[in-house]
């Protein structure tokens, strides 16, 4: 039952409640009139708040004070929620790497906001067939971000592109265990059953292709 349907005071059905008092303490089983009469001698309400246990468990609160602070409370905890984007990268096998670390800078300021990264290289045509360059590039970007991405996903084949999944927070081990762990992954290609590191379309590539990555 939600808060907004608990039983209070008269609205009580049971004939007899199990009492916790105002301090929390623990009163024991009352014929419910019983209940309802320490309640209004105290000022406060008697609120059922496990109508399904034997017999139901009933408090005495303030109702109306208590429904202000879960209230409250709530959108306290609405506003301390941020949804976590993903933000993609995207390089080229060719792409100069002097190009690549302007790139990384704007990356390391999406990190510290929280969000996590895909890093993608794109190949074209004849350029598949050196996918272990691919690899390469991506090692570099996992070492030279170490110190503020953890990597999240190895790098897998998607369709074209290579791709790795990095999260915010500094990798354990450092640059040497991300160098490690892209070197030693099994590079496999992604099912789309596998793709729930990939962002609803509101968040994809185009997204982050528009701020300038």
């Amino acid at each position: 039952m939600s808060d907004k349907h608990l039983r209070i005071n008269q609205a009580i059905r049971s004939k007899e409640v199990r009492v916790i008092d105002e301090k929390g303490k623990q009163v024991g089983i009352v014929p419910t009139y019983e209940a309802l009469r320490m309640a209004q001698d105290r000022n406060l309400d008697l609120v059922e708040v496990a109508p399904n246990a034997q017999p139901p468990v009933c408090r005495i609160i303030d109702f109306g004070k208590f429904m202000y602070e879960r209230t409250k409370k709530e959108r306290e905890a609405k506003k301390g929620q941020k949804a976590i984007e993903v933000k993609e990268l995207r390089i080229r096998p060719k792409t100069n790497w002097y190009h690549t670390g302007f790139k990384l800078k704007r990356v390391r300021e999406f990190l510290k906001a929280g969000n996590k990264i895909r890093v993608r290289v794109i190949f074209r045509a004849r350029e598949i067939t050196h996918i272990a360059i691919g690899r390469e590039i991506l090692e570099k970007v996992a070492v030279e971000l170490a110190d503020a991405a953890s990597i999240e996903q190895v790098p897998v084949m998607d369709g074209k592109s290579m791709v790795m999944l990095l999260a915010p927070g500094p990798m354990k081990g450092g640059p040497e265990a991300a160098r490690a762990v892209v070197k030693s992954g099994r590079l496999s290609s992604r099912p789309p059953e596998q793709s729930s590191a990939a962002p609803p379309p509101s968040q994809s590539a185009n997204g982050a292709a528009s701020a300038g990555m």
